[in-house]
């Protein structure tokens, strides 16, 4: 009787647990709805997306958020340029070339990144690359989309490297195994058989750490430039979504057009979030069926 009184309680607790994240979601899309919907009382949500000219606090304001969003996919572009290739370059050579002693000093390293506060890359990319930038491509300033991209690159190699060579030590031995039976040979064993049934995970990699990149805000505040423009080169300021909303928050007053507007910005942000998940989910499902591992 007591043992199953406490299967009962661990079933409920942990069910209970397994929807508690689900109540926290829910949670914080109606609080970005009902404090982000008000702002298109006051301009309509065509112009807030389309819109050119980000100026809040001017008469009347001008909430067009498109430098914005166009600054982050091109920040969150470069950085993928950077951190995709290293990271999963660096998780092939850990799974396919490095011996034990390589793989248990490398690894550990390449995790360690990961523990770094962002705001130490934020001081790394102010004191060292943008100075640098601005010297070699004489440059008004260094703090720009290249800098903003190459730090938070660095910053998700860890999440990638990590996850990936995870997904690849997933693989079952005997996919190696039946492709050297048949006369493959090693590169064509890692490229059609290896990497196509770590696609799943790989894939999940990827999106975490596109999810890094998106969502971090010190270090875009503090690298990218700051300003509210559309960029013509890799060498001008931007201003990301996160920064805005960071730089921003502290100073709009509660319930004003633009409070409202700065959630609107969040309410954005997280439905470019939400899309990049359903097609990794996609992508990643395709992989398994293709492979017959299940749905």
């Amino acid at each position: 009787m007591r043992s199953k009184i406490s299967e009962k309680a661990f079933k409920y607790g942990f069910m209970g647990m397994a929807f508690s994240s689900l109540l926290f979601l829910l949670g914080i899309i109606i609080i970005l709805f009902s404090e982000g919907l008000p702002v298109f009382s006051t301009v309509s949500l065509t112009g807030f997306i389309s819109g050119t000219s980000w100026y809040p606090t001017s008469e009347p304001p001008e909430f067009g958020i498109l430098p914005l969003i166009i600054g982050t996919l091109w920040v969150m572009l470069g950085a993928m340029l950077i951190c995709i290739p290293i990271g999963l370059g660096s998780a092939l050579y850990l799974h396919e070339i490095a011996g034990r002693r390589q793989k248990a000093v490398l690894k550990p390293l390449i995790e360690l990144l990961a523990s770094i506060p962002s705001i130490v890359y934020g001081f790394f990319g102010m004191i060292v690359v943008a100075p640098y930038l601005q010297r070699t491509f004489d440059l008004s300033t260094g703090l720009c989309l290249f800098t903003a991209s190459l730090i938070l690159g660095i910053m998700a190699v860890p999440t990638v490297s990590s996850l990936a060579e995870d997904a690849l030590n997933y693989v079952p031995k005997s996919f190696r195994e039946a492709a050297y039976a048949v006369g493959a040979n090693r590169w064509q064993t890692l490229t059609q058989i290896i990497l196509p049934a770590a696609g799943s995970g790989i894939s999940t990699a990827i999106i975490l750490g596109m999810s890094r990149v998106v969502g971090e805000t010190m270090t875009v505040l503090m690298v990218a430039g700051g300003a509210a423009m559309i960029p013509k080169s890799i060498f001008d300021p931007v201003r990301p979504m996160t920064s805005t909303i960071a730089a921003e928050m502290g100073e709009a007053a509660m319930g004003s057009a633009h409070y409202h507007a700065l959630f609107a910005i969040g309410l954005i942000l997280f439905l470019i979030t939400f899309v990049f998940n359903i097609l990794a989910e996609i992508v990643s499902r395709r992989y398994r069926l293709k492979l017959g591992l299940g749905r």
